[in-house]
């Protein structure tokens, strides 16, 4: 094993890292305004919960052999399923907004689809990396990725977490994919989730309500479409350069979630059109890197582990991004390195360190 991760990827995360804490920081400035004691207690928690152990966990993460991982892949899998079943025992699971989606230990709590995440994308390129070939088969290929599907989208719409579900299957069929799996099974699997997505469109108001909004944010102005509408005022606020750093009007009492999912929008006020662009060549740059580590890979679980990690990184943030810009509905994710949310800082940063310990024995393209 080489002695050194790729720098390059490296550079990278470290400056999502720190970009992002200083847009957090900045945007946290307007919760003063709303509840001084709730501003000091989610800087703590960022810092605390999110910030210092995720540095920490990417560099054990990067030190740890990324091969042990799939010896590991199938009980991990297991405790991911375990600990998104037991949220719903009372006194254990925590429920906001009328969504049971964290575990709760004290004052820390766990969002536990994030382990989901990266246990169904571990046990994933796992199996495509025991199968190999076979995974043009119905029996070897598209049975197993339609049975984690399954799985893991029973557990998230339970939480009533759609959104996580989006993730988590963009970036299992792109493994499926690079590991040369037949187009006419993910036509199938495409067919198969519209079908299902109609339906939940039918079954849960608040998935119909997203929907309208996106198609008509301005008749609902003042309640389902308020955030999209102080979203665009925000973005269109920023200009080409910005009002700068730490002069966003909007995120005084005006933007919902200002450290949460409409994070993108303070950044793009205060730092304006340029400021937005270069955070979005960051996630660019970091997802071209990760995949040349997933193409010089020295074995098949490497290349495709490195490809559900980038694919779900970069399919959360630019959902979110989307989002905020109008292009797509409203999601509710964070964006990832920025937002407020120590697990999933913590976990993202884990996920980048995974990716920095492959790219020490991958044959890299300068």
């Amino acid at each position: 094993m080489k002695k050194t991760v790729d720098k390059k990827l490296l550079v990278s995360i470290l400056l999502l890292v720190g970009a992002g804490f200083l847009i957090f920081l900045s945007a946290s400035l307007g919760l003063l305004a709303r509840d001084s004691a709730h501003f000091g207690s989610i800087a703590f928690k960022q810092i605390f919960f999110g910030l210092l152990p995720g540095l920490a966990a990417l560099y054990l993460f990067s030190k740890f052999d990324y091969m042990k991982w799939r010896k590991l892949s199938f009980w991990l899998f297991v405790l991911a399923i375990f600990l998104n079943i037991v949220i719903f025992i009372p006194s254990i699971g925590f429920t906001h907004n009328g969504a049971t989606r964290w575990l709760s230990i004290g004052s820390f709590s766990l969002q536990v689809s994030e382990v989901l995440k990266i246990a169904a994308i571990i046990y994933f390129a796992a199996w495509l990396s025991f199968v190999r070939e076979n995974v043009k088969t119905w029996r070897r290929g598209f049975l197993p990725l339609s049975i984690i599907l399954a799985i893991t989208g029973a557990l998230c719409l339970i939480q009533k977490d759609t959104d996580t579900l989006i993730v988590i299957s963009v970036a299992l069929v792109s493994m499926f994919i690079v590991a040369g799996g037949k187009w006419r099974h993910v036509a199938l699997l495409a067919l198969i989730g519209a079908l299902a997505f109609a339906l939940l469109i039918y079954e849960r108001p608040y998935i119909r309500a997203r929907i309208a909004t996106f198609i008509d944010p301005g008749a609902q102005s003042l309640t389902t479409g308020w955030q999209i509408q102080q979203s665009l005022i925000a973005i269109g606020s920023g200009g080409f350069s910005g009002r700068g750093f730490g002069q966003s009007i909007q995120k005084f009492n005006y933007l919902p979630e200002p450290v949460g999912d409409s994070i993108f929008a303070v950044a793009a006020e205060e730092f304006g059109f340029l400021g937005s662009v270069a955070l979005i060549l960051l996630f660019v740059f970091f997802t071209l890197r990760g995949l040349k580590v997933a193409r010089g890979a020295n074995h098949p679980f490497g290349g495709f582990l490195s490809v559900g990690i980038v694919s779900y990184i970069i399919t959360q943030s630019f959902v979110n991004i989307g989002a905020m810009v109008g292009v797509v509905p409203l999601s509710g994710i964070p964006l990832l390195f920025v937002s407020q949310g120590g697990t999933a800082l913590l976990f993202v940063l884990a996920h980048a360190g995974i990716l920095l310990n492959i790219s020490r024995t991958a044959k890299m393209i300068k």
